[in-house]
């Protein structure tokens, strides 16, 4: 990783997992890194862990997009510009439960508050210093199908099967926003990673039992890498000069469950244009925010 020094990054669900080990490399590279987080006292435990000078806690619920918009209006106020936006965090198969929108909360914390974070900073990443946009998505995203007629599973809902969704429309999303900015002459650029199979509190506090037992307690021990190697391709698509636009990052070892940053393969669903437009517009419907205009230097 280069020297980070005088650049600011937003980390969201920094408080432990893939979130806290990313904030912790990027802290001791010399970056400014807000933990944007559910919890403050949590934030506060981790940035005391952590244990570098330039991070700030700043509370965000990703399921509400009242909390999104409080959010991103604070750091308007505080901050002229932000280098580089981490869209991390998530949850993993609860049973069915709403947004206070009265959105499915996984499909709500994973990508509608992510949609509405990216778009609501837009201003203060095109005022920063190669700018980028770093959605993790997962390798589950090729287990799913995108879904526009049912996204709040009023109709039929397994915990499993919206988590792969939701994780399906954080690749959609990462990508259609490059192709939109990238049209746009842009100098934001978006980006997309996943960790592989990674041990971290995802699967150990998922709500739903059977997957705290599958995936914590057996999948977990057996085959999952540490957070801190997981990480390795968020911080390779967040700070790497050769890390090329549109692509996803993910490990390099079979099946992309663990090893070294590598690019790797995004599912048809993911890359098709059509998927694209419409989970841009069921997303603007949702949040109520619309992408100012994109433009580069004149």
């Amino acid at each position: 990783m280069p020297d980070l020094t005088g650049r600011t990054f937003v980390v969201t669900g920094a408080t432990s997992g893939l979130g806290l080990a990313t904030t912790r490399a990027l802290a001791h590279h010399g970056a400014r890194v807000v933990l944007a987080v559910r919890d403050r006292e949590k934030g506060r435990r981790a940035a005391a862990e952590i244990a570098a000078a330039n991070l700030e806690v700043r509370r965000l619920d990703l399921a509400d997009l009242d909390s999104v918009r409080e959010f991103a209006d604070r750091m308007r106020s505080d901050h002229r510009r932000l280098d580089v936006l981490i869209n991390n965090a998530g949850v993993m198969a609860p049973p069915r439960t709403l947004s206070p929108q009265g959105h499915e909360v996984q499909f709500a914390t994973n990508h509608l508050g992510h949609f509405a974070l990216t778009g609501l900073l837009l201003d203060l990443l095109l005022a920063g210093q190669d700018p980028r946009v770093v959605t993790v998505t997962s390798v589950n995203h090729r287990q799913a199908k995108p879904s526009f007629t049912d996204p709040t599973g009023g109709h039929r809902y397994s915990p499993m099967g919206f988590y792969n969704k939701s994780k399906l429309a954080n690749a959609i999303f990462g990508y259609e926003l490059h192709r939109r900015l990238t049209t746009a002459a842009s100098p934001v650029r978006s980006y997309l990673a996943h960790p592989g199979y990674t041990a971290t509190n995802l699967q150990t506090s998922a709500t739903t039992p059977i997957w705290r037992l599958l995936l914590g307690r057996i999948g977990n021990p057996l085959l999952a890498q540490p957070a801190e190697r997981g990480a390795w391709p968020q911080l390779y698509a967040a700070t790497d000069p050769t890390a090329q636009p549109g692509q996803l990052i993910a490990p390099d070892g079979p099946g992309e469950l663990r090893g070294h940053p590598a690019p790797g393969r995004l599912s048809t669903a993911a890359t098709d244009p059509d998927n694209g437009r419409r989970l841009w517009e069921l997303s603007e419907q949702a949040t109520g925010v619309r992408f100012a205009p994109v433009r580069g230097p004149s």
